[in-house]
């Protein structure tokens, strides 16, 4: 992508967001293969990132915090970097363009129908959040309406309306976050209108994803990394593989096409529910999924004499942990997988499993998060005596 072709962003200096806001897409890659280059070279080559032909409007989930300006108005937008200062958002260059679309809607909306936006600080007001997940595959599209009560002020004609600007929308779920906190969503989903879900497909595999289901937010490049996985994990129709970290099943069942078979191990219990869902959504017989610490499992299953050819992990941010690494040395697979979206967490666990009898065979990057300085790497180890 040419310079001439970098769009501009009029919240950049105030949002925060985006850290390569401004920067030439190829100056962005070349950051990141750098940074990735840097921190992992020393066990292995690094292969060239895998970028995105348009790097704009690629997340499939939208999130908006609602409050008013100076002057009362209502105004939509994210927090500024390290405040609970809302900055009102029009655009973002990065999000899906539909879902904005309805966010403007829902803003347009409040007035007429006397809904108050939440204070934090006086803690008066109804709506907190509104947050948009559309399938870019499915073209189903689900609105998340967070408020700090269930009661809703003539929510039936607020739903005729937003579906009449949007007909597009297959539904809507009332969460209710009436906590004192700085997570979004709360436990509670009412649902509006519609089966409260949408589904999308991802790898030939189609997954249903509820508002709080973990789903990666770009899936042009999901696809990409997720089938780089899977070609490192060199499955031939007889393996035994375990899905650490599994969520709603993603990489469990996209290997389950090419493994004996595939255990799926999660401590979020509605992950594990939606995962068991997509199973049978698609008719997966040699998947299970469990409830549960995925390292215990592992230490469960050494313990028992079993074992597991090839063990996929895709652990948060902060990277795995000792007892978790440990659980996997001691079960011992052939081959791990691992899927980081943290190259600093991913080069010190790579520093244990290393030192314990792995070797690091492929290393590669993918843009996943275009504009900020995250992004995702997949790495093949085997032990060292194969």
């Amino acid at each position: 992508m040419s310079e001439e072709k970098v769009l501009s962003c009029a919240y950049a200096k105030k949002c925060g967001g985006c850290r390569y806001q401004g920067v030439p897409y190829e100056k962005q890659l070349a950051k990141k293969q750098k940074q990735v280059q840097e921190l992992l070279g020393k066990y292995g080559k690094v292969q060239k990132i895998i970028g995105m032909k348009n790097p704009y409007f690629y997340r499939n989930k939208v999130h908006a915090v609602f409050d008013r300006d100076r002057k009362g108005n209502i105004i939509s937008g994210i927090y500024e970097s390290r405040s609970h200062r809302v900055v009102s958002i029009d655009q973002c260059l990065i999000e899906d363009e539909k879902s904005q679309e309805i966010i403007r809607t829902i803003r347009g909306m409040l007035k007429s129908f006397k809904i108050k936006t939440y204070d934090e600080d006086t803690g008066y007001g109804l709506l907190r959040h509104v947050l948009v997940r559309r399938g870019f595959t499915s073209k189903e599209i689900m609105v998340v309406l967070v408020t700090v009560s269930p009661v809703f002020p003539s929510k039936n004609n607020f739903v005729k309306a937003l579906k009449k600007a949007h007909p597009e929308i297959t539904t809507i779920v009332l969460n209710v976050n009436d906590r004192n906190t700085s997570m979004v969503l709360g436990d509670r989903d009412i649902v509006l209108y519609g089966k409260g879900y949408i589904k999308d497909s991802l790898c030939g595999c189609t997954f249903r994803i509820s508002p709080r289901s973990f789903y990666q937010v770009n899936p042009k490049q999901t696809e990409i990394l997720y089938e780089k996985a899977v070609e490192y994990a060199d499955l031939t129709g007889k393996e035994s593989v375990i899905d650490a970290y599994c969520g709603i099943g993603t990489i469990s069942l996209i290997a389950a096409k090419k493994a004996g078979r595939v255990t799926g191990v999660e401590l979020n219990k509605d992950a594990v529910k939606d995962a068991r869902i997509n199973a049978k959504e698609n008719k997966s017989s040699n998947v299970r999924f469990c409830e549960g610490d995925a390292g215990e499992y592992m230490e469960a299953m050494a313990a028992s004499g079993q074992t597991a050819q090839v063990v996929f992990m895709d652990p948060p941010r902060a990277g795995s942990d000792q007892k978790f690494l440990s659980s996997l040395v001691k079960l011992n697979p052939d081959r791990v997988v691992y899927i980081s979206c943290n190259p600093e967490t991913l080069a010190r666990d790579l520093g244990y499993l290393t030192r314990k009898g792995y070797a690091v065979r492929k290393i590669q990057p993918v843009e996943m998060f275009c504009f900020t300085e995250h992004v995702e790497v997949v790495c093949l180890l085997s032990r060292k005596d194969k």
